[in-house]
């Protein structure tokens, strides 16, 4: 098994390589507005550092979110590309799953992220691998009882400290914890969905309102 991981629904554009035992290669950085310019060389650079070819991928995992449309759609398309000049699959794995394994924590608690506008994305998990509630987006003060009382971890949570006292990292998702996570899904014979995006609400972009066609007579 050579799994390639990335994600790209949260400012942080992370890329990392798990070989059935863990996970050998990894990058991440952080920048909301250059996702599509540093996933490629990312990608390049943890199969440099690992010594591999892409070729040598046999299955592709990839955060489906929730995130913004246009950071989110890179890494989606990057791995249904990928998946497709390989021949190997493709499995989605919610980024918010991601950041509560990474969390390693054994009791309730919330995941949040910044989804903007003041608002987050967020979950409840009973544990780091046990998620309760589908992921949603909604304003920090719209969901504080919800959450009272329950450590939070991701970006969106370090925002919002007074619906969520109890915040700390990791901040993003990271590509290693999404890759240990599918591995170990896989290995207890899991089938891991493909990967569709959650994007829970439309783009930023819209069509204005009195937006008038006009075609060539």
């Amino acid at each position: 098994m050579l799994l390639l991981a990335l994600d790209t629904a949260t400012p942080a554009v992370t890329v990392a390589l798990h070989d059935g035992r863990d996970v050998i290669a990894s990058s991440s950085q952080v920048d909301a507005r250059r996702h599509g310019e540093l996933l490629l060389p990312a990608i390049d650079r943890v199969l440099a550092e690992a010594g591999l070819k892409l070729d040598a991928v046999t299955g592709i995992v990839v955060g489906t979110g929730p995130g913004p449309y246009t950071g989110l759609r890179v890494g989606l398309m990057t791995a249904d590309t990928f998946g497709l000049a390989l021949g190997v699959p493709v499995h989605g794995v919610c980024t918010l799953d991601g950041l509560a394994y990474a969390a390693d924590l054994a009791d309730p608690f919330v995941v949040a992220t910044d989804a903007r506008r003041k608002e987050v994305y967020w979950a409840r998990y009973a544990d780091s691998r046990t998620r309760l509630t589908d992921p949603a987006v909604d304003r920090p003060a719209d969901i504080a009882a919800q959450v009272e009382g329950l450590p939070a971890v991701g970006a969106g949570a370090l925002l919002y400290p007074g619906t969520f006292p109890r915040a700390h990292e990791p901040e993003h998702v990271s590509a290693a914890a999404l890759a240990r996570l599918a591995a170990e899904r896989l290995a207890a014979g899991e089938e891991l969905p493909a990967p569709r995006p959650l994007y829970l609400r439309r783009p930023d972009a819209q069509v204005p309102k009195n937006y008038k066609v006009v075609t060539p007579k």
